[in-house]
Parts: structure tokens; sequence; C-alpha cells
């Protein structure tokens, strides 16, 4: 799997433990117990000033990674702690060594998991203490005769300490990152869904609404003539046949595209070439539709080609389903920079609202918008209703 969708490098999640609670750190503990206790009796053989190593110096030494077993399920009170701990083992007089890996493990766990504070304080407390030791509290402590450490030595310490905070902040803001990103990502896959979904609800509701509209119209006509003139009817009917089987392939085409995800479509979508397609359905439902095209025509982008196909699509459905008159004009304007649309009839409604349910115009509207474009539907002062788009020709260019 990859490391940048799961929160960084594996090796990375195994120390940081980027999902507590999935179990405690065996591996990682154990392997800094033995280097702390093999390390450290490396390191008292060149101390022999120091006090040996007891049984008391062995359990200081195992009480700090025996605590970093609970590291990443209660960082604060492991890291001050291991920080007490390895104080103790300073006052003690024992040898210099690798124990102050386990304060910086407990240290770089508490900022990761968020808890900075506390981290810092162990750390300072720490550091304050060993001051304390070296250059006040030698005169209690063992071992015996024991003077004060040099001030010198502190740099070193000093820079340990910065270390570990600076290397324990950048993997926190690294991690912080990773979530921000994951967020983004799963934000934007979100909105991709949910932005098919509505492109597939609109073609649906437009192939639907226009074959059905074409359908109930010959249906109702074909029922009228059945028995005073069969052979209209017949015209009825085979009008009825070809709209449902158009309406079957475009309602395909549609599911073909939720069952195999980023295939291209096996027919091209529709566009206003298909306009006198349009128009013949219309006239078979009895509207007559006018087509007047001005401009120059030139290659319309392919989503903004089927936007306006749709549009005029949902328009002359809605004057075949809500208007009186059985007429209708469809005027194409082509620019350079858009292409404007606009239907008219002449009214009067027959229903609620000539415009329709309010399912195709929010749908024309979300088409248009999706392109930048504009959609401004309404009733005309002399009872017509009008549908007027404008489409940019230039897509609109999404982050």
């Amino acid at each position: 799997m990859d490391a940048h969708r799961t929160g960084g490098p594996p090796w990375l999640r195994h120390w940081a433990d980027v999902e507590p609670g999935k179990g405690l750190p065996w591996r990682s503990t154990l392997l800094i117990a033995v280097f702390v206790l093999v390390g450290t009796g490396f390191a008292a053989r060149n101390q022999v000033d120091r006090e040996s190593l007891d049984a008391y110096a062995r359990i200081l030494l195992l009480a700090g990674p025996a605590m970093l077993l609970l590291r990443h399920r209660h960082p604060v009170p492991v890291v001050f702690g291991v920080a007490a701990t390895a104080l103790a083992y300073l006052a003690g007089g024992y040898p210099y060594g690798p124990v102050f890996v386990v304060v910086g493990v407990a240290c770089y766990a508490a900022i990761v998991h968020g808890h900075r504070r506390s981290a810092w304080w162990a750390l300072g407390l720490l550091w304050l203490g060993h001051v304390l030791v070296g250059h006040w509290l030698y005169r209690y402590l063992p071992p015996a005769g024991d003077g004060p450490a040099p001030w010198g030595q502190e740099l070193p310490v000093a820079g340990f300490v910065v270390a570990i905070l600076a290397a324990s902040e950048l993997v926190r803001v690294r991690r912080e990152q990773w979530a921000q990103e994951r967020a983004e990502r799963a934000e934007a896959e979100r909105r991709r869904a949910d932005e098919e979904r509505l492109r597939i609800a609109r073609e649906l509701h437009d192939v639907l609404a226009h074959s059905l509209s074409v359908i109930n119209v010959q249906a109702g006509v074909g029922l009228a003539l059945l028995d005073g003139d069969p052979e209209q009817a017949r015209t009825a009917l085979t009008t009825i046949k070809a709209a449902s089987k158009e309406a079957l392939g475009e309602v395909r085409q549609v599911l073909d595209s939720l069952r195999t995800p980023g295939d291209a479509p096996r027919t091209p979508a529709p566009g206003l070439d298909r306009l006198p397609e349009l128009v013949e359905q219309a006239a078979a439902a009895g509207l007559t539709v006018e087509v007047t095209r001005r401009g120059t025509p030139a290659p319309v982008p392919p989503g903004t080609d089927l936007a306006a196909f749709r549009i005029v699509q949902e328009a002359l459905t809605n004057v075949v389903r809500h208007s009186g008159s059985r007429t209708a004009r469809v005027r194409i304007d082509q620019a350079p920079d858009a292409l404007e649309l606009q239907v008219d009839d002449d009214g009067p409604a027959t229903g609620d609202d000539a415009g329709g349910s309010g399912n195709g115009l929010a749908g024309m509207r979300e088409r248009a918008a999706a392109l930048g474009g504009t959609i401004d539907a309404g009733a005309r002062p002399d009872g017509g209703f009008r549908v007027r788009a404008r489409l940019p020709l230039r897509q609109k260019e999404t982050p």
C-alpha cells in the first residue's frame, strides 16, 4: 500500500504510531531495552570513576523501556516517568550512556501525538535536574569524592535536547500535512462522486422526461383515433416505439458509465447536431418547432454541446407538457466566446407552471452553472414562456 496515502513511510508509522490503540509496540521497545543495557555496559568500562552497575541501576535502566510500552496510549505520564527514572539514574552516580535514548523516544512519541508542552516540560526538568546534580547536589550524591561537572558539557546536553525537540516537531508537522492531504483527497473524492451522481440524475431526468412526454402524448392520440382512424393510430404507436427505443438506448448508455467508470462511452453523447431529431420527435408530439441559427458555426466543446442539447430538449419537453401552444421557436446564437440559446412558446400555460415541475429547470441551471454559464427562465408578458441560456465556449477550470 502506498505510504503517502496511509500517512507516511512504514518505518515512521511504526515508531510514531500514526494509529494509536492498535497494540503495544513490543518489538521496538525490546530493541531499545537491549540497546540501553548493552550500550550502558560497554560505556561503564571506560568510566571507572562512576558507580558500578548494581541491581538498582539495572532496574532503572529497564524501567524506562518498560514505560515506553505505553508511550502511544499514555504519552504524558510516560514522558515524565521516563525523565524521572533517567534523573534518578544520574543522581545515583552511574555511568553515562544510552539511557538518554529512552528519554528521546518518549519525548518524540509525546510530541507527535500532540502533547508538545508536556515533552518540553519533561526535557526541561530533566536538564535542570542534570545541572543541579552536576553543579550542586554532587556533594551529597555518589560517587564519593566526585567534583563539579564542567560547564562545557552542558552544551552537548542542550544540543541533544534541541535535536530531540526539532526532530519531533518536524515529524509532527509532517503528520499534520499528511492528515490534511488525506482529508482533502477524501473531500475531493466525495465531491466528484456527488457531481457524478448529479450528472447521472440530470441525464436520466432529461432522457426520461422527454421520451415519456412524447410517449404520453402519442398514446393519447392513439387511443383517441384507434377506432376512427386506425392508420393514424398506427403512426402514433410507431412514434411510441421509436421514442421508447431511443430512451432505452440513452438510459443504457448512462448505466454503462456506472458499471465501467472511467471508460469511454460506447456511443457519443448527444449534441446540437441531433437537433433535427429533436424537432421530429416534437412534431410527432404535435409541436411545431422553428429553429434559427445565427453566427459562424464552429466546433463546440463536448460538455457544452451536450448541455445545449439537453437544455433545448428540456425546454421543448416543458412546452409539450405544460403549454397550450403548439408552436415553439428555438434560436441558437454562436459567438466566438459563448453559445446563446433561446426557446419561446406563446402559451398559455395548461398546468400550474408553464416552466415545468421545477426539476427540469433546476437541471438546466445546474448544467449551465457547471460550465460557468447562466439560465434565465420565466413567463413572458404576452402569456408565453421563455428559456434563455448562455454557455461559455471556454470550459471553466476546475481546481
